[in-house]
């Protein structure tokens, strides 16, 4: 199977639970695939084997891995369930739908459906809109009793109501939201001892990927599930487990010998991605974190260039050197990382003044979005009153009152306020930041980018020269669109996870951004961005370059001096000195 000796180990383990502790670019879900694999050619009877993922992507390519090696496993029925928690969870409900109070032929809610719903029952209350009560908020209360099983007796006598009134209507039209399909398969098996008997004969094998990152549902599921015979292998690496905004907890990890006495434990500790001084240099930094299993991170690739760390003066400097860089080196294999959604705005800039394809990979193009929008909109009504598109979305995304006075006023204030003055006339008066809380769940990350907006715009004197630039961006843009599967990927650290690129430029490595100063109040939310910056780091194949535009972050003074060569913006050599 060309497998090193501990993958090996790992893959022939024979019962009993075994936990496969992985460095970065290690080799983990190959591990677990060929585990997979060499169960079923020992004799274990493919649907006998359950094998759980993060992603329908992840499930597919180790399903196409597995029916092809595995000499037992066909396409039909005689093939082991490979798929994600939720689509496991999905094939119990449709057998027991009726124990859980639904019909078999049961929809699924979005969250864009749950959202709908749950101000449906705020209107019902004669409460939409309500400040106190928004519904994003209310949303992200159902869903941490679901994720977390919690008791509803722990919420508020009104969010109780809500909640109760969210699940009768759920019912009543034969649907789950997301976080049932977990929650609903691990109530049933607490309750029901036949049932959970039921699927603990029905597998003997239990697998699991990526398990730093799970929540509490799906922990007690893979428990109860593996429960009786014990055979439970999961693949993770705490040093990159970083959602917990999504409910992953890490200490779920670090306990797995406490919740599994006689568990194996194999550690991967060969990264077959990176060259050795990437390795070494993110060894360094996530060295500092304590709650972690301590493991050796090494590689036998050859050690490649240093680390480039390079300070600018402003975000846009930055990203211009970023562009030059990437120009220089030639455009292939790259990726620009950062910490904020926000960040994009000065890259995406910098990218198209030279004439770089680039692409947002799972994500949408600073001007492309909503709230940049709905701010842009005004600016350009106030400056031009015979824009009607502009006009148009005042009036759709506003309430009455609010459109009816930015209509009449505005075109008169784009004459008498300067730009940053007419900027807070738009935000006072649609009272712009308490809608987007109100609306959205996402609304921080909503927040930052009309911030990194108005930062923007304070390089400008004038609403017209703004407006102009801001149009002009917006046309190389379009340009951009044509650029599907550029060679130049940007994205959140967040979304690269999982990913690999011979070129790898983190931008915005600064004390406040990574780490975030959310972090800044608890030791466990500073070591999660420890770990995002490892993540980030380990991403790079070839060559690594890490960029800062104002106060260093804390994590670069953690990388061994010896693996760094640093430059300001305005030195004419790169010298090989540490951060002063």
């Amino acid at each position: 199977m060309d497998l090193s000796d501990s993958q090996t180990e790992a893959v022939t383990h024979g019962q009993g639970p075994l936990l496969v502790t992985a460095g970065a670019g290690s080799g983990k879900t190959r591990t677990l695939t060929q585990r997979v694999i060499y169960l079923i050619n020992s004799g274990i009877s493919p649907r006998r084997i359950v094998a759980i993922t993060f992603t329908n992507k992840a499930a597919d390519e180790m399903r196409t891995r597995i029916l092809a090696n595995a000499k037992k496993a066909r396409v039909g029925t005689n093939t082991p369930f490979i798929g994600t928690f939720h689509a496991f969870s999905a094939s119990i409900l449709r057998r027991e739908a009726q124990a859980v109070g639904r019909q078999p032929n049961y929809v699924i809610f979005d969250d864009d459906d749950s959202l709908r719903l749950i101000k449906k029952v705020l209107k019902s209350f004669d409460l939409q809109g309500s400040k106190q009560y928004s519904a994003p908020n209310l949303m992200r209360v159902v869903s941490d009793i679901k994720t977390e099983l919690k008791d509803v007796d722990t919420l508020g006598e009104f969010e109780k109501k809500v909640f109760e009134e969210y699940e009768d209507r759920l019912s009543q039209q034969n649907a789950f939201d997301f976080d049932d399909l977990i929650e609903k398969t691990v109530r049933l098996f607490q309750r029901s001892p036949a049932v959970l008997m039921k699927y603990q004969n029905k597998f003997d094998h239990v697998l699991v990927d990526e398990y730093q990152d799970i929540n509490h549902a799906q922990y007690q599921l893979i428990k109860l599930l593996s429960g009786s015979h014990q055979n439970l292998s999961v693949v993770g690496d705490d040093q990159q487990s970083i959602y917990a905004f999504r409910g992953a907890n890490i200490r779920t990890f670090l306990n797995f010998e406490r919740d599994w006495p006689r568990a194996k434990i194999v550690h991967l500790g060969e990264n077959y991605r990176s060259s050795g001084n990437i390795v070494k240099a993110a060894a360094g930094v996530i060295a500092n974190n304590r709650l972690q299993i301590k493991k050796d991170l090494w590689t036998e690739n050859p050690d490649g260039s240093l680390v480039a760390v390079i300070g600018a003066k402003t975000p846009g400097e930055e990203a211009d050197i970023i562009a030059e860089k990437i120009s220089g080196r030639g455009v292939k294999d790259s990726a620009v990382l950062y910490r904020t959604n926000a960040q994009s705005r000065a890259l995406e800039q910098a990218l198209n003044f030279h004439t770089i394809p680039y692409e947002i990979y799972g994500g949408v193009k600073f001007y492309e979005r909503k709230e940049i929008k709905d701010i842009l909109a005004p600016l350009r009504y106030a400056s031009n009153p015979l824009d009607g598109l502009s006009r148009e979305r005042i009036e759709k995304n506003f309430r009455k009152a609010v459109r009816e006075e930015l209509v009449s006023r505005l075109p008169k204030m784009g004459k008498q306020l300067g730009l940053m003055e007419l900027i807070g006339y738009v935000l006072k008066t649609t009272d712009y930041f308490e809608y987007l809380a109100k609306q959205y769940d996402n609304a921080e990350d909503r927040t930052e980018n009309v911030r990194e907006l108005i930062n923007f715009a304070t390089e400008f004197k004038t609403l017209d020269r703004f407006l102009e630039r801001v149009s002009l961006l917006q046309a190389s843009d379009r340009i951009n669109k044509s650029a599907q599967n550029a060679p130049v990927k940007l994205m959140t650290i967040h979304l690269a996870k999982g990913l690999e690129f011979d070129d790898v430029y983190i931008a915005g490595a600064n004390e406040g951004v990574l780490p975030h100063h959310r972090s800044y109040f608890s030791d466990e939310d500073l070591e999660e961005e420890r770990r995002l910056m490892y993540v980030a780091m380990t991403r790079a194949k070839d060559n690594l370059s890490i960029f800062f535009n104002g106060p260093a972050s804390r994590f670069l003074y953690e990388i061994p001096p010896e693996l760094i060569q640093f430059k300001r913006a305005d030195d004419t050599t790169e010298e090989d000195i540490y951060l002063d």
